[in-house]
């Protein structure tokens, strides 16, 4: 079953939440934010080139225009492989473990993956973002020496950053499959 709502970042801006149900024991979650716009690709380059072109008659050096061609080009072409990530993916398995995926502009990803017996639990956490409170999803990882105690917090959809009401559909979906793991770990 899949199914898709829509949501809002901590910044108004358009989210997408794609759902994906492959049994009781496996969820995925993919957040996706807004395309990198046209319009800003425009002005920024514009704005560049115009500056270039300013200092190009000023001076009258050609190596300004060619340098502002090849920063513009180098510079977006960096923004969309290392900096904008278009989809952030959680998938959930039971007995296995958590994997997030990050999927950049240029088709680049970056993925992670934790096993299920280092997890201790997922939360949503609150912190103060310009001067703003925010929440978010993380997980904590067990520590290896002292089981009840937890030994790194791990965030989840750091790029996308949605609001509480849809980190509350991802928190509790992740619930529901932890209890189910607890209590079959749990029972001989």
């Amino acid at each position: 079953m899949e199914d898709e709502r829509s949501f809002l970042d901590i910044c108004g801006g358009p989210l997408t939440l794609r759902r994906r149900y492959y049994s009781s024991y496996c969820r995925e979650f993919g957040l996706s934010s807004a395309r990198l716009s046209l319009r800003s690709v425009t002005a920024v380059t514009c704005t560049v080139w115009l500056v270039a072109y300013g200092l190009f008659t000023l001076f009258e050096n050609s190596m300004i225009l060619s340098s502002a061609i090849f920063i513009t080009i180098l510079g977006l072409l960096g923004y969309l492989h290392f900096v904008k990530i278009d989809q952030e993916t959680l998938l959930i398995i039971d007995s296995l473990g958590i994997q997030m995926t990050s999927s950049y502009a240029s088709g680049k990803e970056s993925t992670t993956f934790i096993e299920m017996d280092k997890v201790k639990d997922v939360i949503v956490n609150e912190a103060i973002y310009m001067q703003k409170v925010i929440y978010y999803l993380c997980i904590l990882l067990k520590d290896p020496v002292k089981p009840h105690e937890i030994s790194q917090v791990v965030p989840v959809f750091q790029s996308t950053k949605p609001r509480l009401d849809c980190l509350i559909e991802v928190y509790r979906s992740c619930q529901e499959i932890l209890a189910r793991q607890k209590a079959t770990s749990a029972s001989p």
